[in-house]
């Protein structure tokens, strides 16, 4: 089979979407012709290899409103889309729904992944919403990661016939045999820890208040367009001896935070964190996790009371008092850090993942 991902950006620019796609396309690479069609953030097109997958990068004039402006992204997808038995793509995305609704694919089914509704761009999205339909309309299938998220987005609505859920994953073989380097923090007392993208929709400006009532360190991992006032939030909270922000940390020293981390904090705050699978990488480690009730799959992945604690999106009391009683308490702690690392290996493998999305190509292939 010769499967074409298509999103907005790759590897190595990062982000969930992006590590869903790069996990996808290498998980079929030793199957499979694999082929990522993307663009560059800026600059000129090229073409890449990495670890087994042929990787197209169109050219770009910079990332506006979340999406690249790729002029020629319609002529790459039909091109690219000739030689491929299936066409995946991965949204939000309106580069590539457009691109296809103009360009088209040939005869190949096309299988698109709804990762989150388009929450922060409202009004450029009623102009979009009307294109959008029309690739969901003729689209052969449509997998989304949670039922929360296909439950909740009334976009998706009109074609529950065509959506299978499809949960997202962690490699569980890596993270058994990862070697974690050590971190250049005091890791003495309790270690709180939060790892993604700063930016509007993670709320970690509402975790940064919630240490001012929690006697232990957080970790912010990750970089961003907030990171400044974030910084600047912690100073006016009188926190900064409490909070270390560590920016982009490689992956042995990213596993080194997850394994000192007692506790995991996903704080987001509007549905565009529809799935959290950060969420994934602490549970795997053995790690309970504070999240919020979105009304998306975050609360599913990590469930209340069961692998951690779940409270209001915004609501810093309640999100001190979480943390604060599962620091406490030892005992209900480790009972949850062992039901996540159960519930992972229950229903968020990669194995699992990968063999759910081959058989809707298998199965989009044979009704041809």
């Amino acid at each position: 089979m010769n499967v074409l991902q298509v999103n907005k950006l790759y590897y190595p620019e990062v982000g969930g979407v992006e590590q869903v796609v790069q996990d996808i396309a290498e998980g079929l690479a030793d199957s499979h012709t694999s082929r990522v069609l993307a663009a560059r953030p800026r600059g000129l097109g090229r073409h890449e290899h990495h670890n087994g997958v042929e990787v197209t990068k169109t050219s770009s004039l910079g990332v506006v409103m979340s999406a690249p402006l790729a002029p020629t992204f319609p002529v790459h997808l039909r091109s690219t889309a000739r030689a491929a038995d299936i066409v995946h793509h991965h949204l939000p995305n309106p580069l590539s729904t457009v691109s296809q609704l103009t360009a088209g694919t040939g005869k190949a089914p096309v299988v698109a992944t709804y990762h989150s509704d388009i929450v922060r761009q409202a009004t450029a999205f009623r102009v979009y919403r009307p294109l959008l339909e029309r690739f969901l309309d003729r689209v052969d299938r449509i997998t989304v990661t949670s039922q929360r998220l296909l439950d909740n987005s009334d976009v998706l609505t009109p074609y529950t016939e065509k959506c299978e859920v499809v949960p997202l994953s962690v490699d569980l073989d890596a993270v058994d045999t990862e070697d974690p380097a050590e971190l250049d923090v005091d890791t003495n007392g309790p270690i709180v820890l939060c790892v993604g993208r700063l930016n509007y929709y993670k709320g970690v400006e509402y975790l940064i208040d919630a240490m001012a009532e929690v006697e232990a360190t957080l970790l912010v991992v990750g970089d961003g367009e907030r990171r400044t006032a974030l910084e600047q939030r912690a100073r006016e909270r009188g926190v900064t001896d409490r909070v270390r922000f560590l920016g982009y940390l490689p992956e042995p020293q990213l596993a080194g935070a997850y394994r000192v981390a007692d506790l995991f904090v996903l704080p987001s705050i509007e549905p565009s964190e529809a799935f959290g699978i950060v969420q994934l990488e602490a549970m795997a480690r053995e790690t309970p996790v504070v999240n919020t009730s979105l009304p998306t799959g975050v609360p599913w992945v990590s469930q209340d009371r069961e692998t951690g604690l779940t409270v209001p999106p915004r609501d810093v009391s309640a999100m001190a008092d979480a943390i604060t009683t599962l620091l406490d308490d030892d005992e209900r702690r480790q009972r949850y850090a062992k039901r996540a690392r159960e519930r992972v290996e229950q229903h968020f493998t990669r194995d699992q993942m990968l063999a759910k999305v081959e058989e809707i190509y298998r199965e989009e292939l044979a009704a041809q």
